[in-house]
């Protein structure tokens, strides 16, 4: 018995660690979604959190934002990074080391040193951007603090940020895919569109998916980019479900509705993962 408890005994501070910083905080936020804690003291009230949650307009409000980024980004990001994984690729590419790294780099910069710079970058009287619009005989536009143009920069950084980080996945089953195969492709005469259509796709699916999939769950927490840069605004209109989380959670103090609105991110993120896994995976 000593011996069998060995290992255990190796693993106890990690399974303390993580009990206490992991699973119980999981699950002690399930019980305060049941809890009124904007009374004192908290009381039992399952009802006043879940039943906010159909009824409150600025969840309604983050939840069609996150959705809509949701929509637009991710599927922009990943045609890019296939794009950009499959011209990483390439033997014609030279000094492909040093390419990687650099459209891998956005992914270790920090938060707020880059969302520093993407606000003033399209500052609306001093940025880059509108300094180029007017060069070219255009207006400037109001990119932080107008409702459109607050998601376009929004959806723009999330893209800059995460693109070369899924082409680096990408690329690394693109890597696992045998050369031969194209080669005999290219005997038989097919064209390079072909080639990636009936080689490259099918032979990365499954990396696809999984780029999908951690695209989706990453969307529906995205909180550093519209907190940082747009400070959720204007408005709600650009405010998502993790930006309201924190905003109900840390400022208005009412946990018992921030663990709620936890919970339905995690329920959308398996929901959205299962429905993928369920039409484009394999067994």
């Amino acid at each position: 018995m000593r011996r069998n408890l060995t290992p255990y005994t190796f693993l106890l501070p990690y399974l303390l660690i993580f009990g206490v910083f992991w699973a119980w905080p999981i699950l002690y936020s399930i019980y305060l979604s049941f809890l009124d804690t904007r009374s004192f003291p908290w009381a039992w009230n399952p009802g006043v959190n879940w039943g906010r949650i159909f009824q409150d307009a600025t969840f309604q409000d983050a939840l069609r934002n996150t959705f809509l980024i949701l929509l637009i980004q991710v599927p922009l990001m990943l045609a890019l990074a296939t794009a950009l994984a499959v011209a990483l690729n390439s033997q014609l590419l030279k000094f492909r080391p040093l390419f990687r790294f650099a459209f891998f780099a956005p992914v270790v910069v920090g938060a707020v040193a880059y969302s520093a710079v993407f606000r003033l970058i399209f500052n609306t009287d001093f940025g880059a951007v509108n300094s180029g619009l007017k060069a070219l005989g255009l207006g400037p536009v109001d990119w932080l603090y107008a409702p459109g143009p607050a998601m376009t920069v929004i959806i723009l950084v999330v893209t800059w940020r995460w693109t070369g980080y899924n082409a680096i996945i990408i690329l690394a089953g693109l890597q696992s895919i045998p050369k031969d195969i194209y080669e005999a492709a290219a005997i038989d005469g097919a064209t390079p569109w072909q080639q990636f259509l009936r080689i490259t796709l099918p032979g990365i699916r499954p990396v696809l998916l999984f780029c999908f999939v951690l695209s989706i769950i990453g969307t529906l927490q995205l909180f550093t980019e519209p907190f940082l840069i747009t400070n959720s605004g204007p408005g709600t209109a650009t405010m998502t479900l993790g930006t309201y989380l924190y905003q109900q959670g840390f400022r208005s103090f009412n946990f018992g509705y921030a663990s709620a609105i936890a919970y339905t991110v995690a329920l959308l993120a398996a929901v959205f993962s299962l429905m993928q896994l369920r039409f484009f995976g394999r067994d």
